[in-house]
């Protein structure tokens, strides 16, 4: 026996019926988790990975059919070799086509229309599989995933998770693990490994029917346990005999032998159908062939009579994916090229889309191939809203198909340069916009390369750089809308300066050269510039106003304008906006990072860490995690006040790992203000101090935008740091905001907080008490409302008393735990009924049903009630993404992994509160 071969330990004994020797403990174990799923355990993953023939498809067809005898809804879809462009093609081959069908046409038609919106579409075809199973267990099956389209494996990577709580097994196939689950689901890996000499005898025993001689035996130690490829031998042995023709040692070779007895008209079109994939059209066959359909019926009998095809009744399909390799791995090279490139020419002619012909273009085309080019653009341009690394990738392809010395070389590497920045390969789309410009074009596209590096500079933060660039680049530009442009981004680059009246004249300028020139993309770009200048400006007004204009323009703008608007207090307005945020709605999200922060405002924190978690799961779908060191900030910050450290401490090491793998100004300041936090609750109140002074003096354009919202906390650190001219600085950074924004409480209320713990002055503490009562954040009222009751305590006043209740009131209704505290023990000592409020409310626990917030459990007893998450969504006025984030929560708080089982806990914990009467 090969020594590549397993021993006999550990096989089981009972061997299952031909076609499945040898899979016996793979079978048992899908098995069990078809009926686990049936039986209401949850959502699960299954993984069978093997080379090709070694029984992944024939494992996952037995399933299906265990699944749809256990009264399952299947969907059964599989990924092609030369369909990787197609959108979503790999899941609708099998949700369009099952018996019943899992998505109706009309279903798949609204995706379409929303092809554009990844996380929308993904959302939405994961709440109709959602609703699709609520009453009945869903397999869906995708065969050869490692060829799926990258919208597939994108919807693979998120899906499972968003549907852990659903009856769905997800069955997966592939040469190798395709890594696309995630947190989703309990995951079974099955590696198929060759199979054991019993098996590979019983195969034989099924094939020649009888017992099986030892020459055979022998023979089939060569197939090195593939049960394909031993099968194939079989075959050829009783057609011949095992002492006839010698048994190939490859595949390729046997096929060879197979092929050498067809017609030569058979033979060719084998060899076009090979190129055209595994499953093809008869029509595109025909094409390639250059004869009608119609006079090809002898080809296709033959073929399928040999036993190399199968006509499912739409296409043609060679019976393996090994048998095609084979076919065409006996194709020389220059003859295989030549093959794809005359496909490519056919499949246009015919009228197809770029997306049928740019695979064979991918292995054919050579450099000076106009037409290649073209349609790898076209390609490029139809996918890079849902598919934009492999809209990079096509874009890059076709720059190098280009002549070094072509013109359209600048077009056609602007594109290269927008797609790459787009899928956030910013290194990759400087070193390309670099390489176009070092071969010196002329100036006006000199100047509009320049424009389109804008933004891939903007996102390196490499904003000196940037504004080096765009100066040279002004200096040469004759085209006045790429001027605007140019202008328009220098602005956002100064926008990062210490000297913003000089970048608030440049995006004015932008906004009059981008109305004279009637652009759009520069009239975006310079109120987006000026939105920037005036949020690093302090001047919350004029932010609100460029950024309200800009949505208007450009609906992806809208968080900036909730944003500002948050900042001016304006709450009911932002409420307004991200409910009229659009379905899809854009950059979903920076959508949930602004209503993250509005909660933050509103002392919902748990609301708020459920926000911030969900916009960081978008993120991570993307793999853009542009926004991650904001996030977990002020999931840090969020945890201090609860008195979580060990959670901020996980939340401010993530903070460092990504500051480090990607330096940005921003992120570093927001970094530095966190360890500063961190540290002072440590006790190291001269490094906290320091740090914060750090802030003021690298990022004087952040003084406005990061210490804004917590200066009275960056003063508190000051004075525990004992560095009183740090303390001044900051009161007086506040006072001055607060005159920039008379109309705004928290602005005036926390500028009189500031300088009231600056002088210790009680009247300033109890005119901030008195301005933050009129405005609608409870957080800045309680931590006034605190420093003016020790104030008052301090000075031996009763009315101490009534300050720090309605902070520890405030507090404990936010869920800031340990604030809340710290007041309950300044109120013990100043009311003679001592202990009045021992004990308070204690720590939430971390598990159970205690353990869940107001919010969580108003989705548990929802879901338990046979909500959807989109019904739940719709009953709570909330997005579905806030609804899955909850229930995740709910989940690993209970230890539960299905809705049964959280039914069964929401009843039980009902059950015991009308007992007790709670």
């Amino acid at each position: 026996m090969s020594p590549d071969r397993p021993e006999e330990q550990g096989v089981a004994t009972g061997l299952s019926r031909p076609g499945l020797r040898g899979r016996e403990a793979e079978l048992e174990q899908l098995r069990a988790l078809v009926e686990a799923v049936r039986d209401g355990e949850g959502g699960a993953i299954a993984l069978l990975l093997g080379e090709p023939g070694i029984g992944k498809t024939v494992l996952l067809q037995e399933t299906i059919s265990i699944a749809r005898a256990h009264g399952f809804v299947v969907s059964h879809g599989r990924a092609e070799e030369l369909h990787e462009l197609a959108p979503l093609a790999s899941l609708a081959s099998g949700l369009l086509h099952g018996d019943p069908p899992l998505l109706s046409g009309a279903d798949f038609a609204d995706l379409a229309g929303h092809h554009d919106q990844r996380i929308w579409l993904v959302e939405r075809l994961a709440q109709l599989i959602e609703e699709r199973s609520a009453g009945t267990p869903v397999l869906i099956a995708v065969d050869d995933v490692q060829w799926a389209d990258p919208l597939s494996r994108f919807a693979l990577s998120v899906m499972p998770a968003r549907l852990l709580s659903s009856p769905i097994l997800w069955l997966l196939t592939g040469r190798e693990d395709p890594e696309l689950y995630g947190q989703g689901p309990r995951t079974t890996t099955l590696p198929l490994r060759p199979l054991p000499e019993t098996a590979l005898t019983e195969v034989a025993r099924d094939v020649l029917g009888g017992d099986v001689p030892e020459r055979v035996a022998e023979l089939l130690d060569g197939a090195g346990g593939n049960p394909f490829l031993a099968t194939e031998m079989l075959a050829g042995i009783a057609a011949s005999g095992a002492d006839g023709t010698r048994p190939p040692e490859r595949l390729v070779l046997g096929v060879r032998d197979r092929l050498a007895d067809l017609r030569p008209d058979t033979l060719h079109f084998l060899r076009i159908g090979s190129v055209l994939g595994r499953a093809f059209s008869l029509a595109d066959a025909a094409a390639l062939c250059g004869r009608p359909a119609s006079g090809l019926g002898a080809e296709v009998d033959e073929a399928i009579d040999a036993a190399l095809l199968h006509d499912d009744g739409e296409r043609l399909l060679f019976r393996h994916d090994l048998l095609r390799q084979a076919v065409y791995a006996d194709l020389a090279p220059s003859v295989r090229r030549a093959l794809h490139r005359e496909a490519a020419s056919r499949l246009v002619a015919a009228g197809r889309s770029s997306v049928d012909a740019v695979p064979h273009l991918l292995k054919s085309a050579e450099p000076g191939d106009m037409e290649a080019i073209g349609l790898l653009g076209t390609a490029s341009t139809d996918v890079i809203a849902v598919m934009p690394d492999l809209a990079a990738d096509l874009a890059v392809r076709a720059l190098e198909l280009v002549p070094p010395r072509a013109p359209m070389a600048y077009d056609v590497g602007e594109r290269a340069i927008v797609a790459l920045t787009r899928a956030g390969r910013y290194t990759q789309a400087r070193d390309a916009g670099d390489a176009l410009l070092a071969r010196q074009p002329p100036l006006d596209v000199f100047a509009r390369l320049q424009s389109v590096l804008g933004d891939t500079l903007w996102h390196l933060d490499d904003v000196h750089e940037l504004a080096r660039r765009l100066t040279a680049a002004l200096a040469a530009v004759t085209d006045p809308a790429i001027r605007a442009r140019l202008t328009a981004r220098l602005a956002l680059a100064r926008s990062r300066g210490s000297d913003l009246g000089a970048a608030r004249e440049t995006g004015e300028r932008a906004l009059v050269e981008a109305e004279r020139a009637g652009d759009r993309e520069a009239r975006v770009l310079a109120l987006w510039g000026l939105g920037e200048i005036a949020l690093n400006a302090g001047d919350c007004a004029a932010a609100v106003e460029h950024h309200t204009v800009l949505g208007v323009f450009d609906k992806a703008f809208l968080t900036e304008e909730a944003v500002a608007r948050i900042h001016m207090d304006d709450f009911d307005t932002v409420r307004r906006l991200l409910r009229t945020a659009g379905d899809p709605p854009q950059r979903p999200a920076m959508l949930f990072w602004a209503q993250g922060t509005l909660n933050m405002g509103l002392g919902r924190l748990d609301d708020a860490e459920a926000d911030f978690v969900t916009a960081e799961r978008l993120e991570a779908d993307l793999h853009v995690p542009g926004n991650l060191v904001n996030i977990r900030v002020n999931r840090g910050l969020l945890a201090m006040l609860r008195g979580d450290r060990e959670a901020a401490r996980e939340h401010l090491d993530v903070v460092r790992a990504t500051v480090a793998d990607r330096p940005n100004t921003g992120n570093h300041a927001t970094h530095q203000y966190f360890e500063a936090v961190v540290a002072d609750a440590d006790g190291d109140h001269a490094a906290a101090a320091e740090l914060v002074r750090s802030v003021q003096r690298d990022h004087p354009f952040l003084r406005w935008r990061l210490l804004r919202p917590h200066v009275v906390q960056a003063v508190r650190i000051a004075l525990r740091g004992a560095d009183r001219n740090l303390a001044e600085d900051l009161a007086a950074q506040a006072a001055e905001h607060a005159t920039r924004n008379p109309t705004v409480p928290t602005a005036r209320g926390t500028a009189a907080h500031a300088a009231g713990l600056v002088n210790a002055d009680r009247e300033l503490l109890e005119r901030s008490v008195r301005v933050l009562g009129t405005g609608p954040r409870p957080l800045p009222l309680a931590a006034a409302s605190a420093d003016y009751g020790r104030a008052l305590l301090t000075a031996g006043d009763s009315a101490a008393t009534p300050a720090l209740t309605r902070a520890h009131d405030l507090y404990a209704r936010a869920g800031a735990d340990v604030e809340a505290d710290r007041v309950r023990a300044d109120l013990e000592r100043a009311t003679t009924r001592s202990g009045r409020r021992a004990g308070g409310l204690g720590p939430r626990p971390d598990q159970g049903w205690d353990a869940l917030t107001a919010s969580e459990r108003k989705v548990a007893r929802l879901i338990a009630a046979g909500h959807t998450n989109r019904s739940a969504a719709q009953a709570l006025v909330v997005s579905p993404h806030t609804v899955n984030t909850h229930l995740s929560s709910v989940f690993r708080k209970l230890s539960v992994r299905s809705r049964v089982h959280l039914a069964r806990i929401v009843l039980a914990e009902d059950d015991a509160a009308a007992t007790t009467g709670d």
